[in-house]
């Protein structure tokens, strides 16, 4: 009795965790757009810096504060070597991402962010010469196929946004790959990652912000009818968008690797149908069909990728010659993405 009471109890626990965990997902997406386009705050930069220094506010209150989890000691000489270069990627993707907001609808935004298991796989074959097994290949012919059939028959189609959000999924391919190299040794989790690298992002973006943005965001402070409405919806998001990095590190412990896959994808598609809701965008028939198809080849990549790792170390696999670049063990089948961590904003 008691044993099914648990088994209950983490099943609903599991549950809660992803339903928080979309919802300040898709919160801060769809606010995010509200203050690009409603607020007519068109400044990508400055909300990525709001984001950043509540998050580092946010970070420090949950370990020095609130002890909610212990501080990773980070030795001085490897903050500048090893956690600045990962913050200025991580400045990047997260810019770009917010950059494609400002011009694209949440949807083809999100669809087109659902690439990063290809271009993480592309770079990582193309720059480390890395051999995947033909299976993960065969898993990214949907997710490509899908992106082809979103952006030809995107009805509200922006070059410059579209690029933004393109270039943003190497940012977080990049992100990935370095994370492998430049944090080995320590092992971060969500909160401890935004504790090190948001104020470091803080540092990089603020200059940028207040040269390219500051006239434009003295204006807009100037002329705006409901400007304490306004702000608090702005400094929402960023509180919101550090609480998602927290729900981030509850649904990690709360959930399965696959469980996390397919509640990953159908966070995306919550997150269009909402902002579809909300924005009233146009999507065509086949727009529709190109991101389910995308969202189902992303989940039937995340069960390759489970799939292989479960394999036994040795598993032959038949037909495959080996060669200089065969793989010695099959971890070497496996492409570096953490996709539990690369929803941070």
């Amino acid at each position: 009795m008691e044993e099914s009471w648990i088994c209950q109890w983490s099943v609903i626990r599991s549950l809660l965790a992803i339903i928080q965990w979309w919802s300040f997902n898709v919160t801060v997406i769809v606010m995010n757009k509200w203050i690009f386009q409603k607020l007519d705050f068109k400044f990508p930069l400055s909300v990525s810096c709001i984001h950043f220094i509540c998050s580092s506010i946010g970070a420090y209150l949950m370990i020095k504060v609130f002890k909610v989890k212990p501080l990773i000691v980070v030795d001085p000489e490897d903050r500048w070597r090893r956690i600045f270069p990962m913050s200025f990627v991580f400045c990047i993707n997260i810019v770009l991402g917010n950059v494609s907001l400002r011009y694209i609808p949440v949807s083809f935004m999100q669809t087109i962010k659902s690439f990063t298991p290809a271009t993480t796989v592309v770079l990582q074959w193309l720059v480390w010469r890395k051999y995947f097994d033909w299976r993960i290949w065969t898993s990214l012919i949907p997710i490509v196929g899908g992106i082809l059939l979103t952006s030809v028959t995107e009805l509200s189609f922006n070059m410059f946004g579209f690029c933004a959000a393109l270039f943003g999924c190497l940012a977080t391919s990049t992100k990935t790959i370095l994370a492998e190299s430049l944090l080995h040794g320590y092992k971060f989790d969500s909160i401890n990652t935004v504790y090190y690298m948001a104020p470091y992002a803080t540092m990089i973006l603020a200059v940028p912000a207040m040269l390219l943005e500051g006239n434009g965001v003295l204006e807009w402070l100037n002329t705006n009818q409901s400007l304490t409405s306004s702000l608090v919806i702005i400094f929402s998001s960023g509180v919101l968008a550090f609480c998602l990095n927290f729900s981030i590190f509850y649904v990690i412990h709360s959930t399965t690797a696959v469980t996390f896959n397919v509640a990953g994808n159908l966070k995306v598609a919550v997150a269009v149908l909402v902002s579809w809701m909300i924005f009233h965008n146009p999507i065509s028939g086949l727009n529709a069909v190109g991101c389910a198809v995308t969202l189902v080849g992303c989940t039937f990549y995340g069960y390759v990728r489970h799939m292989l790792s479960q394999q036994p170390p040795g598993t032959p696999r038949t037909g495959t010659p080996r060669t200089p670049r065969t793989p010695r063990n099959r971890m070497e089948l496996l492409p570096l993405v953490n996709d539990k961590l690369d929803d941070k904003v």
